[in-house]
């Protein structure tokens, strides 16, 4: 079973990608504990969308902020033994600081983060989910939250390769690397069956699937 050999399994990719669904199947099906990120809950990301340059700062304190009590929530279930599948990378929130913040900004926030010390627990296995700028662009055009209506998809595309760019260097894990644009997981059982087979033929520690369809 998946979580018999990666006990903290950790969803990556960039917005639409479908992170969160992939998350909630898995968890489902080997009834592991489930952490998402609770993007509603920053009350800065509505204003961030409207006005990135002022309002990225205050966005990124506040998931910094969520991330450190989801640390400690990891670590308690990690004490425990128990099986954890998320829908997000503690160390995202750098990647993102990187991309949105001035460089004042963004030494302000990363003394912060430095005083902290979240030493955030390290997946067992992160899975990267990829798609063409353009795909993500409608999938979050049809999941219809409306303060994501004026995400660009020249803003999607920098997200997307300041991920590409991150794993590309990325060693801390066993990485397995999706091209998702075919995979219908939600709606097609057989879909998520042939990418849970797929984690468990990893042998290395870096891999890639791509699925035609």
């Amino acid at each position: 079973m998946l979580f018999e050999k990666y006990h903290y399994v950790v969803i990556a990719g960039p917005i639409g990608v479908g992170k969160t669904s992939l998350a909630q199947l898995l968890s489902e099906r080997f009834q592991s504990a489930l952490m998402l990120e609770n993007a509603d809950a920053n009350p800065f990301l509505p204003r961030f969308y409207q006005d990135a340059e002022r309002y990225a700062l205050p966005t990124q304190l506040s998931f910094l902020l969520q991330r450190a009590s989801q640390v400690q929530e990891l670590k308690r279930m990690g004490a425990f033994g128990g099986a954890a599948v998320a829908d997000f990378m503690l160390d995202k929130d750098l990647l993102f600081a990187k991309l949105n913040l001035s460089e004042e900004e963004y030494h302000l926030y990363r003394q912060i983060y430095d005083n902290l010390q979240l030493q955030t627990p390290r997946p067992d296995l992160v899975i990267y989910l990829q798609v063409p700028p353009e795909v993500l662009a409608e999938r979050v055009r049809r999941r219809g939250v409306e303060y994501e209506s004026t995400v660009s998809v020249e803003y999607l595309t920098r997200v997307a390769d300041s991920y590409s760019e991150y794993f590309y260097h990325y060693e801390a894990s066993p990485l397995l690397i999706i091209n998702s644009e075919n995979l219908n997981y939600v709606d097609q059982s057989q879909d998520l069956e042939l990418l849970i087979e797929r984690v468990g033929q990893m042998r290395g520690g870096r891999e890639f699937f791509n699925w035609a369809g």
